[in-house]
């Protein structure tokens, strides 16, 4: 055989194996590209991307309401303050202001949210001590907290009463002597 004939065999051979594979190859979009992609969700109130992302293109309409993202808090929130020796003021005798941070960060999503939400604090310890001085001192955390969320605004009658599990309610697979034990718990209920 002829090489010509050959090579024109192992084209038309390749030929439409080559098409299917460019036919079925993902188009490559750049991200530029992807900026015109928009669609108004249903109903027509925000602008959405490809990624169900909410977002608003320079090109389109500009009589559409922002997009506004529905502000979802937590039922429950762990915190994990360490108190200077004795002391149980929030926020001046907390050695780590980040768990401060994270309470005004609930009370502002709290806040923002159109229903009443009733949170209820619960101080814990670790193991050491007695029970009657565990009491008592996861007590002074949940009402060093309780005060600390009144004092930023929020109604005290939407705030319960301060509760203290002690040592009773341990993490499950934590050394029962662990800092980690030493919590207080928000939780979060629709009034």
């Amino acid at each position: 055989m002829h090489t010509n004939t050959m090579k024109l065999r192992l084209t038309g051979l390749l030929a439409p194996v080559a098409i299917a594979m460019t036919l079925s190859a993902p188009v490559a979009v750049g991200a530029d590209a992807i900026d015109h992609y928009w669609s108004a969700a249903e109903p027509k109130t925000a602008w959405v991307n490809p990624y169900g992302e909410c977002w608003k293109s320079e090109e389109g309409p500009t009589d559409l309401s922002p997009c506004v993202k529905p502000i979802v808090v937590p039922a429950e929130v762990t915190l994990h303050l360490n108190f200077e020796f004795d002391k149980y003021h929030v926020p001046s005798n907390v050695v780590n202001q980040e768990e401060v941070a994270k309470i005004d960060d609930y009370i502002a999503q709290v806040n923002a949210t159109p229903e009443k939400e009733y949170v209820t604090v619960v101080g814990h310890t670790d193991a050491k001590g007695s029970d009657a001085y565990n009491d008592a001192l996861g007590m002074r955390r949940a009402d060093a907290v309780r005060n600390y969320i009144i004092a930023q605004g929020y109604p005290a009658s939407q705030v319960g009463p301060a509760e203290s599990r002690g040592k009773r309610d341990m993490l499950p697979g934590v050394d029962p002597y662990s800092v980690e034990q030493r919590r207080v718990v928000l939780t979060k209920t629709d009034m």
